[in-house]
């Protein structure tokens, strides 16, 4: 199982050694190091164990996934959840299973989700006082379940390659390639889609093999090159979100965090400012990459209209694509319209509160506004 030791030694070495010490950072991450390296081992040695009880995997085709990218905050939850209940077309991914990317870990949870709804659903009920208790901080930001839709972040974790570990090693500038595949060398990212693409076949072979495998990374807005020459005929979604609003929701994600194991980070500290930059480049990759992918097969969809009418938004998107829409989806789709109607968001946050500026966003992504009609 791929991991990129040049990514984790310095991540280490950064926030050890170049970081005015502190005791608590020192103890999050050495913690949090100790806990990686253990779940490292036993996912390898699961996924190990694939090829002697579940060969069968290895030949899985992955046939014209469905890739959702943008970047966060920008409605890919949404697009995913909604996509989701298509079923009979569709296979999400959901975050366990991002957890844990080995068949035979999901033939041994399907036996336990087997045992337990035969003896009173106790473990049920523990994961629910689980998510409770460790995700419970982000319900108004990224609501977080073991059994729901999610992102593959997860999977990307196993080989350090992911925006998460900006979370607990929030050096931005020096770790650029984790948040951005694309402009790591040739060599790393095959080694990186490799890795990715096996996971993907092990989740169909396991879930849904005649399916559409329906992905969303948001972190993926740095890779989407890399992903579309490891999936020929995979077909992109990107939803535009006007920058003021998403870049600054972005910082406010992870700032929490931050402050967790690094009091001394400020709001509009560097910190704050360079992962800001981490996502306008996106907004500026996915840009580019969408004036030069084949119209067929990507699809650009506006914030607005997806908040304002999730419904007639999917429908316009299938049309695209040429996929119809079941009575049964058309019915849960209708459902989940009525819901989103009714939501408001409690996560405030503003572009200055990080030390940001709307002069700053123009200044970088005022083609791509302008292109979209987003207003200055």
């Amino acid at each position: 199982m791929y991991i990129n030791l040049k990514l984790f030694r310095r991540a280490l070495y950064l926030s050890l050694f170049k970081t005015r010490f502190s005791v608590r950072r020192w103890a999050y991450v050495l913690f949090f190091t100790a806990l990686y390296w253990v779940m490292w081992l036993i996912v390898a040695t699961a996924r190990a164990l694939d090829h002697v009880f579940f060969p069968g995997f290895k030949r899985q085709p992955i046939i014209q996934p469905v890739f959702i990218v943008a970047p966060p905050r920008s409605g890919t939850t949404l697009t995913q959840k909604l996509m989701s209940l298509d079923d009979e077309r569709f296979l999400h991914v959901k975050l366990y299973q991002t957890i844990f990317p080995s068949v035979c870990f999901q033939r041994f949870f399907d036996g336990v989700v087997w045992l337990d709804q035969h003896t009173g659903k106790l473990l049920a009920r523990f994961a629910e006082w689980m998510e409770k208790k460790f995700f419970g901080g982000w319900e108004d930001m990224h609501k977080l379940r073991f059994n729901q839709p999610e992102e593959d972040d997860g999977f990307f974790v196993y080989c350090f390659v992911t925006e998460a570990i900006f979370l607990l090693f929030p050096h931005v500038d020096e770790l650029w390639g984790a948040g951005f595949l694309d402009d790591l060398p040739p060599e790393t990212r095959l080694k990186v889609m490799a890795y990715y693409h096996s996971c993907l076949q092990r989740h169909l072979y396991a879930n849904g093999p005649d399916k559409t495998l329906l992905s969303k990374a948001t972190q993926s807005s740095g890779a989407v090159d890399s992903l579309r020459a490891a999936f020929p005929g995979a077909r992109f979604i990107t939803i535009v979100r006007h920058p003021y609003n998403s870049v600054a929701s972005h910082v406010s994600v992870f700032y929490p965090v931050w402050r967790a194991h690094s009091p001394d980070i400020a709001k509009d500290s560097a910190v704050s400012k360079s992962y800001a930059r981490l996502a306008v480049r996106w907004y500026q990759h996915l840009f580019d990459f969408g004036q030069r992918v084949e119209p067929a097969s990507y699809y650009c969809m506006d914030y607005r209209d997806l908040t304002r009418n999730p419904r007639e938004a999917l429908e316009k998107l299938y049309a695209h694509f040429g996929w119809d829409l079941s009575a049964a989806y058309r019915r849960r789709l209708d459902a989940a319209t009525e819901r989103q109607q009714t939501f408001k968001s409690e996560h405030n946050y503003s572009l200055e509160e990080f030390g940001l500026s709307k002069e700053w966003i123009q200044e970088e992504l005022g083609p791509l506004m302008d292109h979209y009609s987003l207003p200055r």
